[in-house]
């Protein structure tokens, strides 16, 4: 099962760590020094969250947009 999520990123102007909201799933944050680091942790939250609601684990793929 493949699924299309939007994740917003932005960095932490105190910290400097990039920060990510996952849109369709509300709650859906996670956080990281650095974008390879940032892309294991989204893909955590998101299996997590999927996890807890009870939904199948989609296969996670990133596309970056400017």
């Amino acid at each position: 099962m493949s699924s299309s999520f939007t994740v917003l990123v932005g960095r932490d102007p105190e910290s400097h760590w990039l920060v990510a909201e996952v849109v369709e799933l509300p709650g859906c944050y996670t956080q990281a020094p650095d974008l390879p680091t940032l892309e294991a942790n989204v893909n955590e939250a998101i299996l997590a969250y999927l996890g807890a609601s009870g939904e199948e684990a989609p296969v996670c793929e990133f596309h970056y947009r400017s």
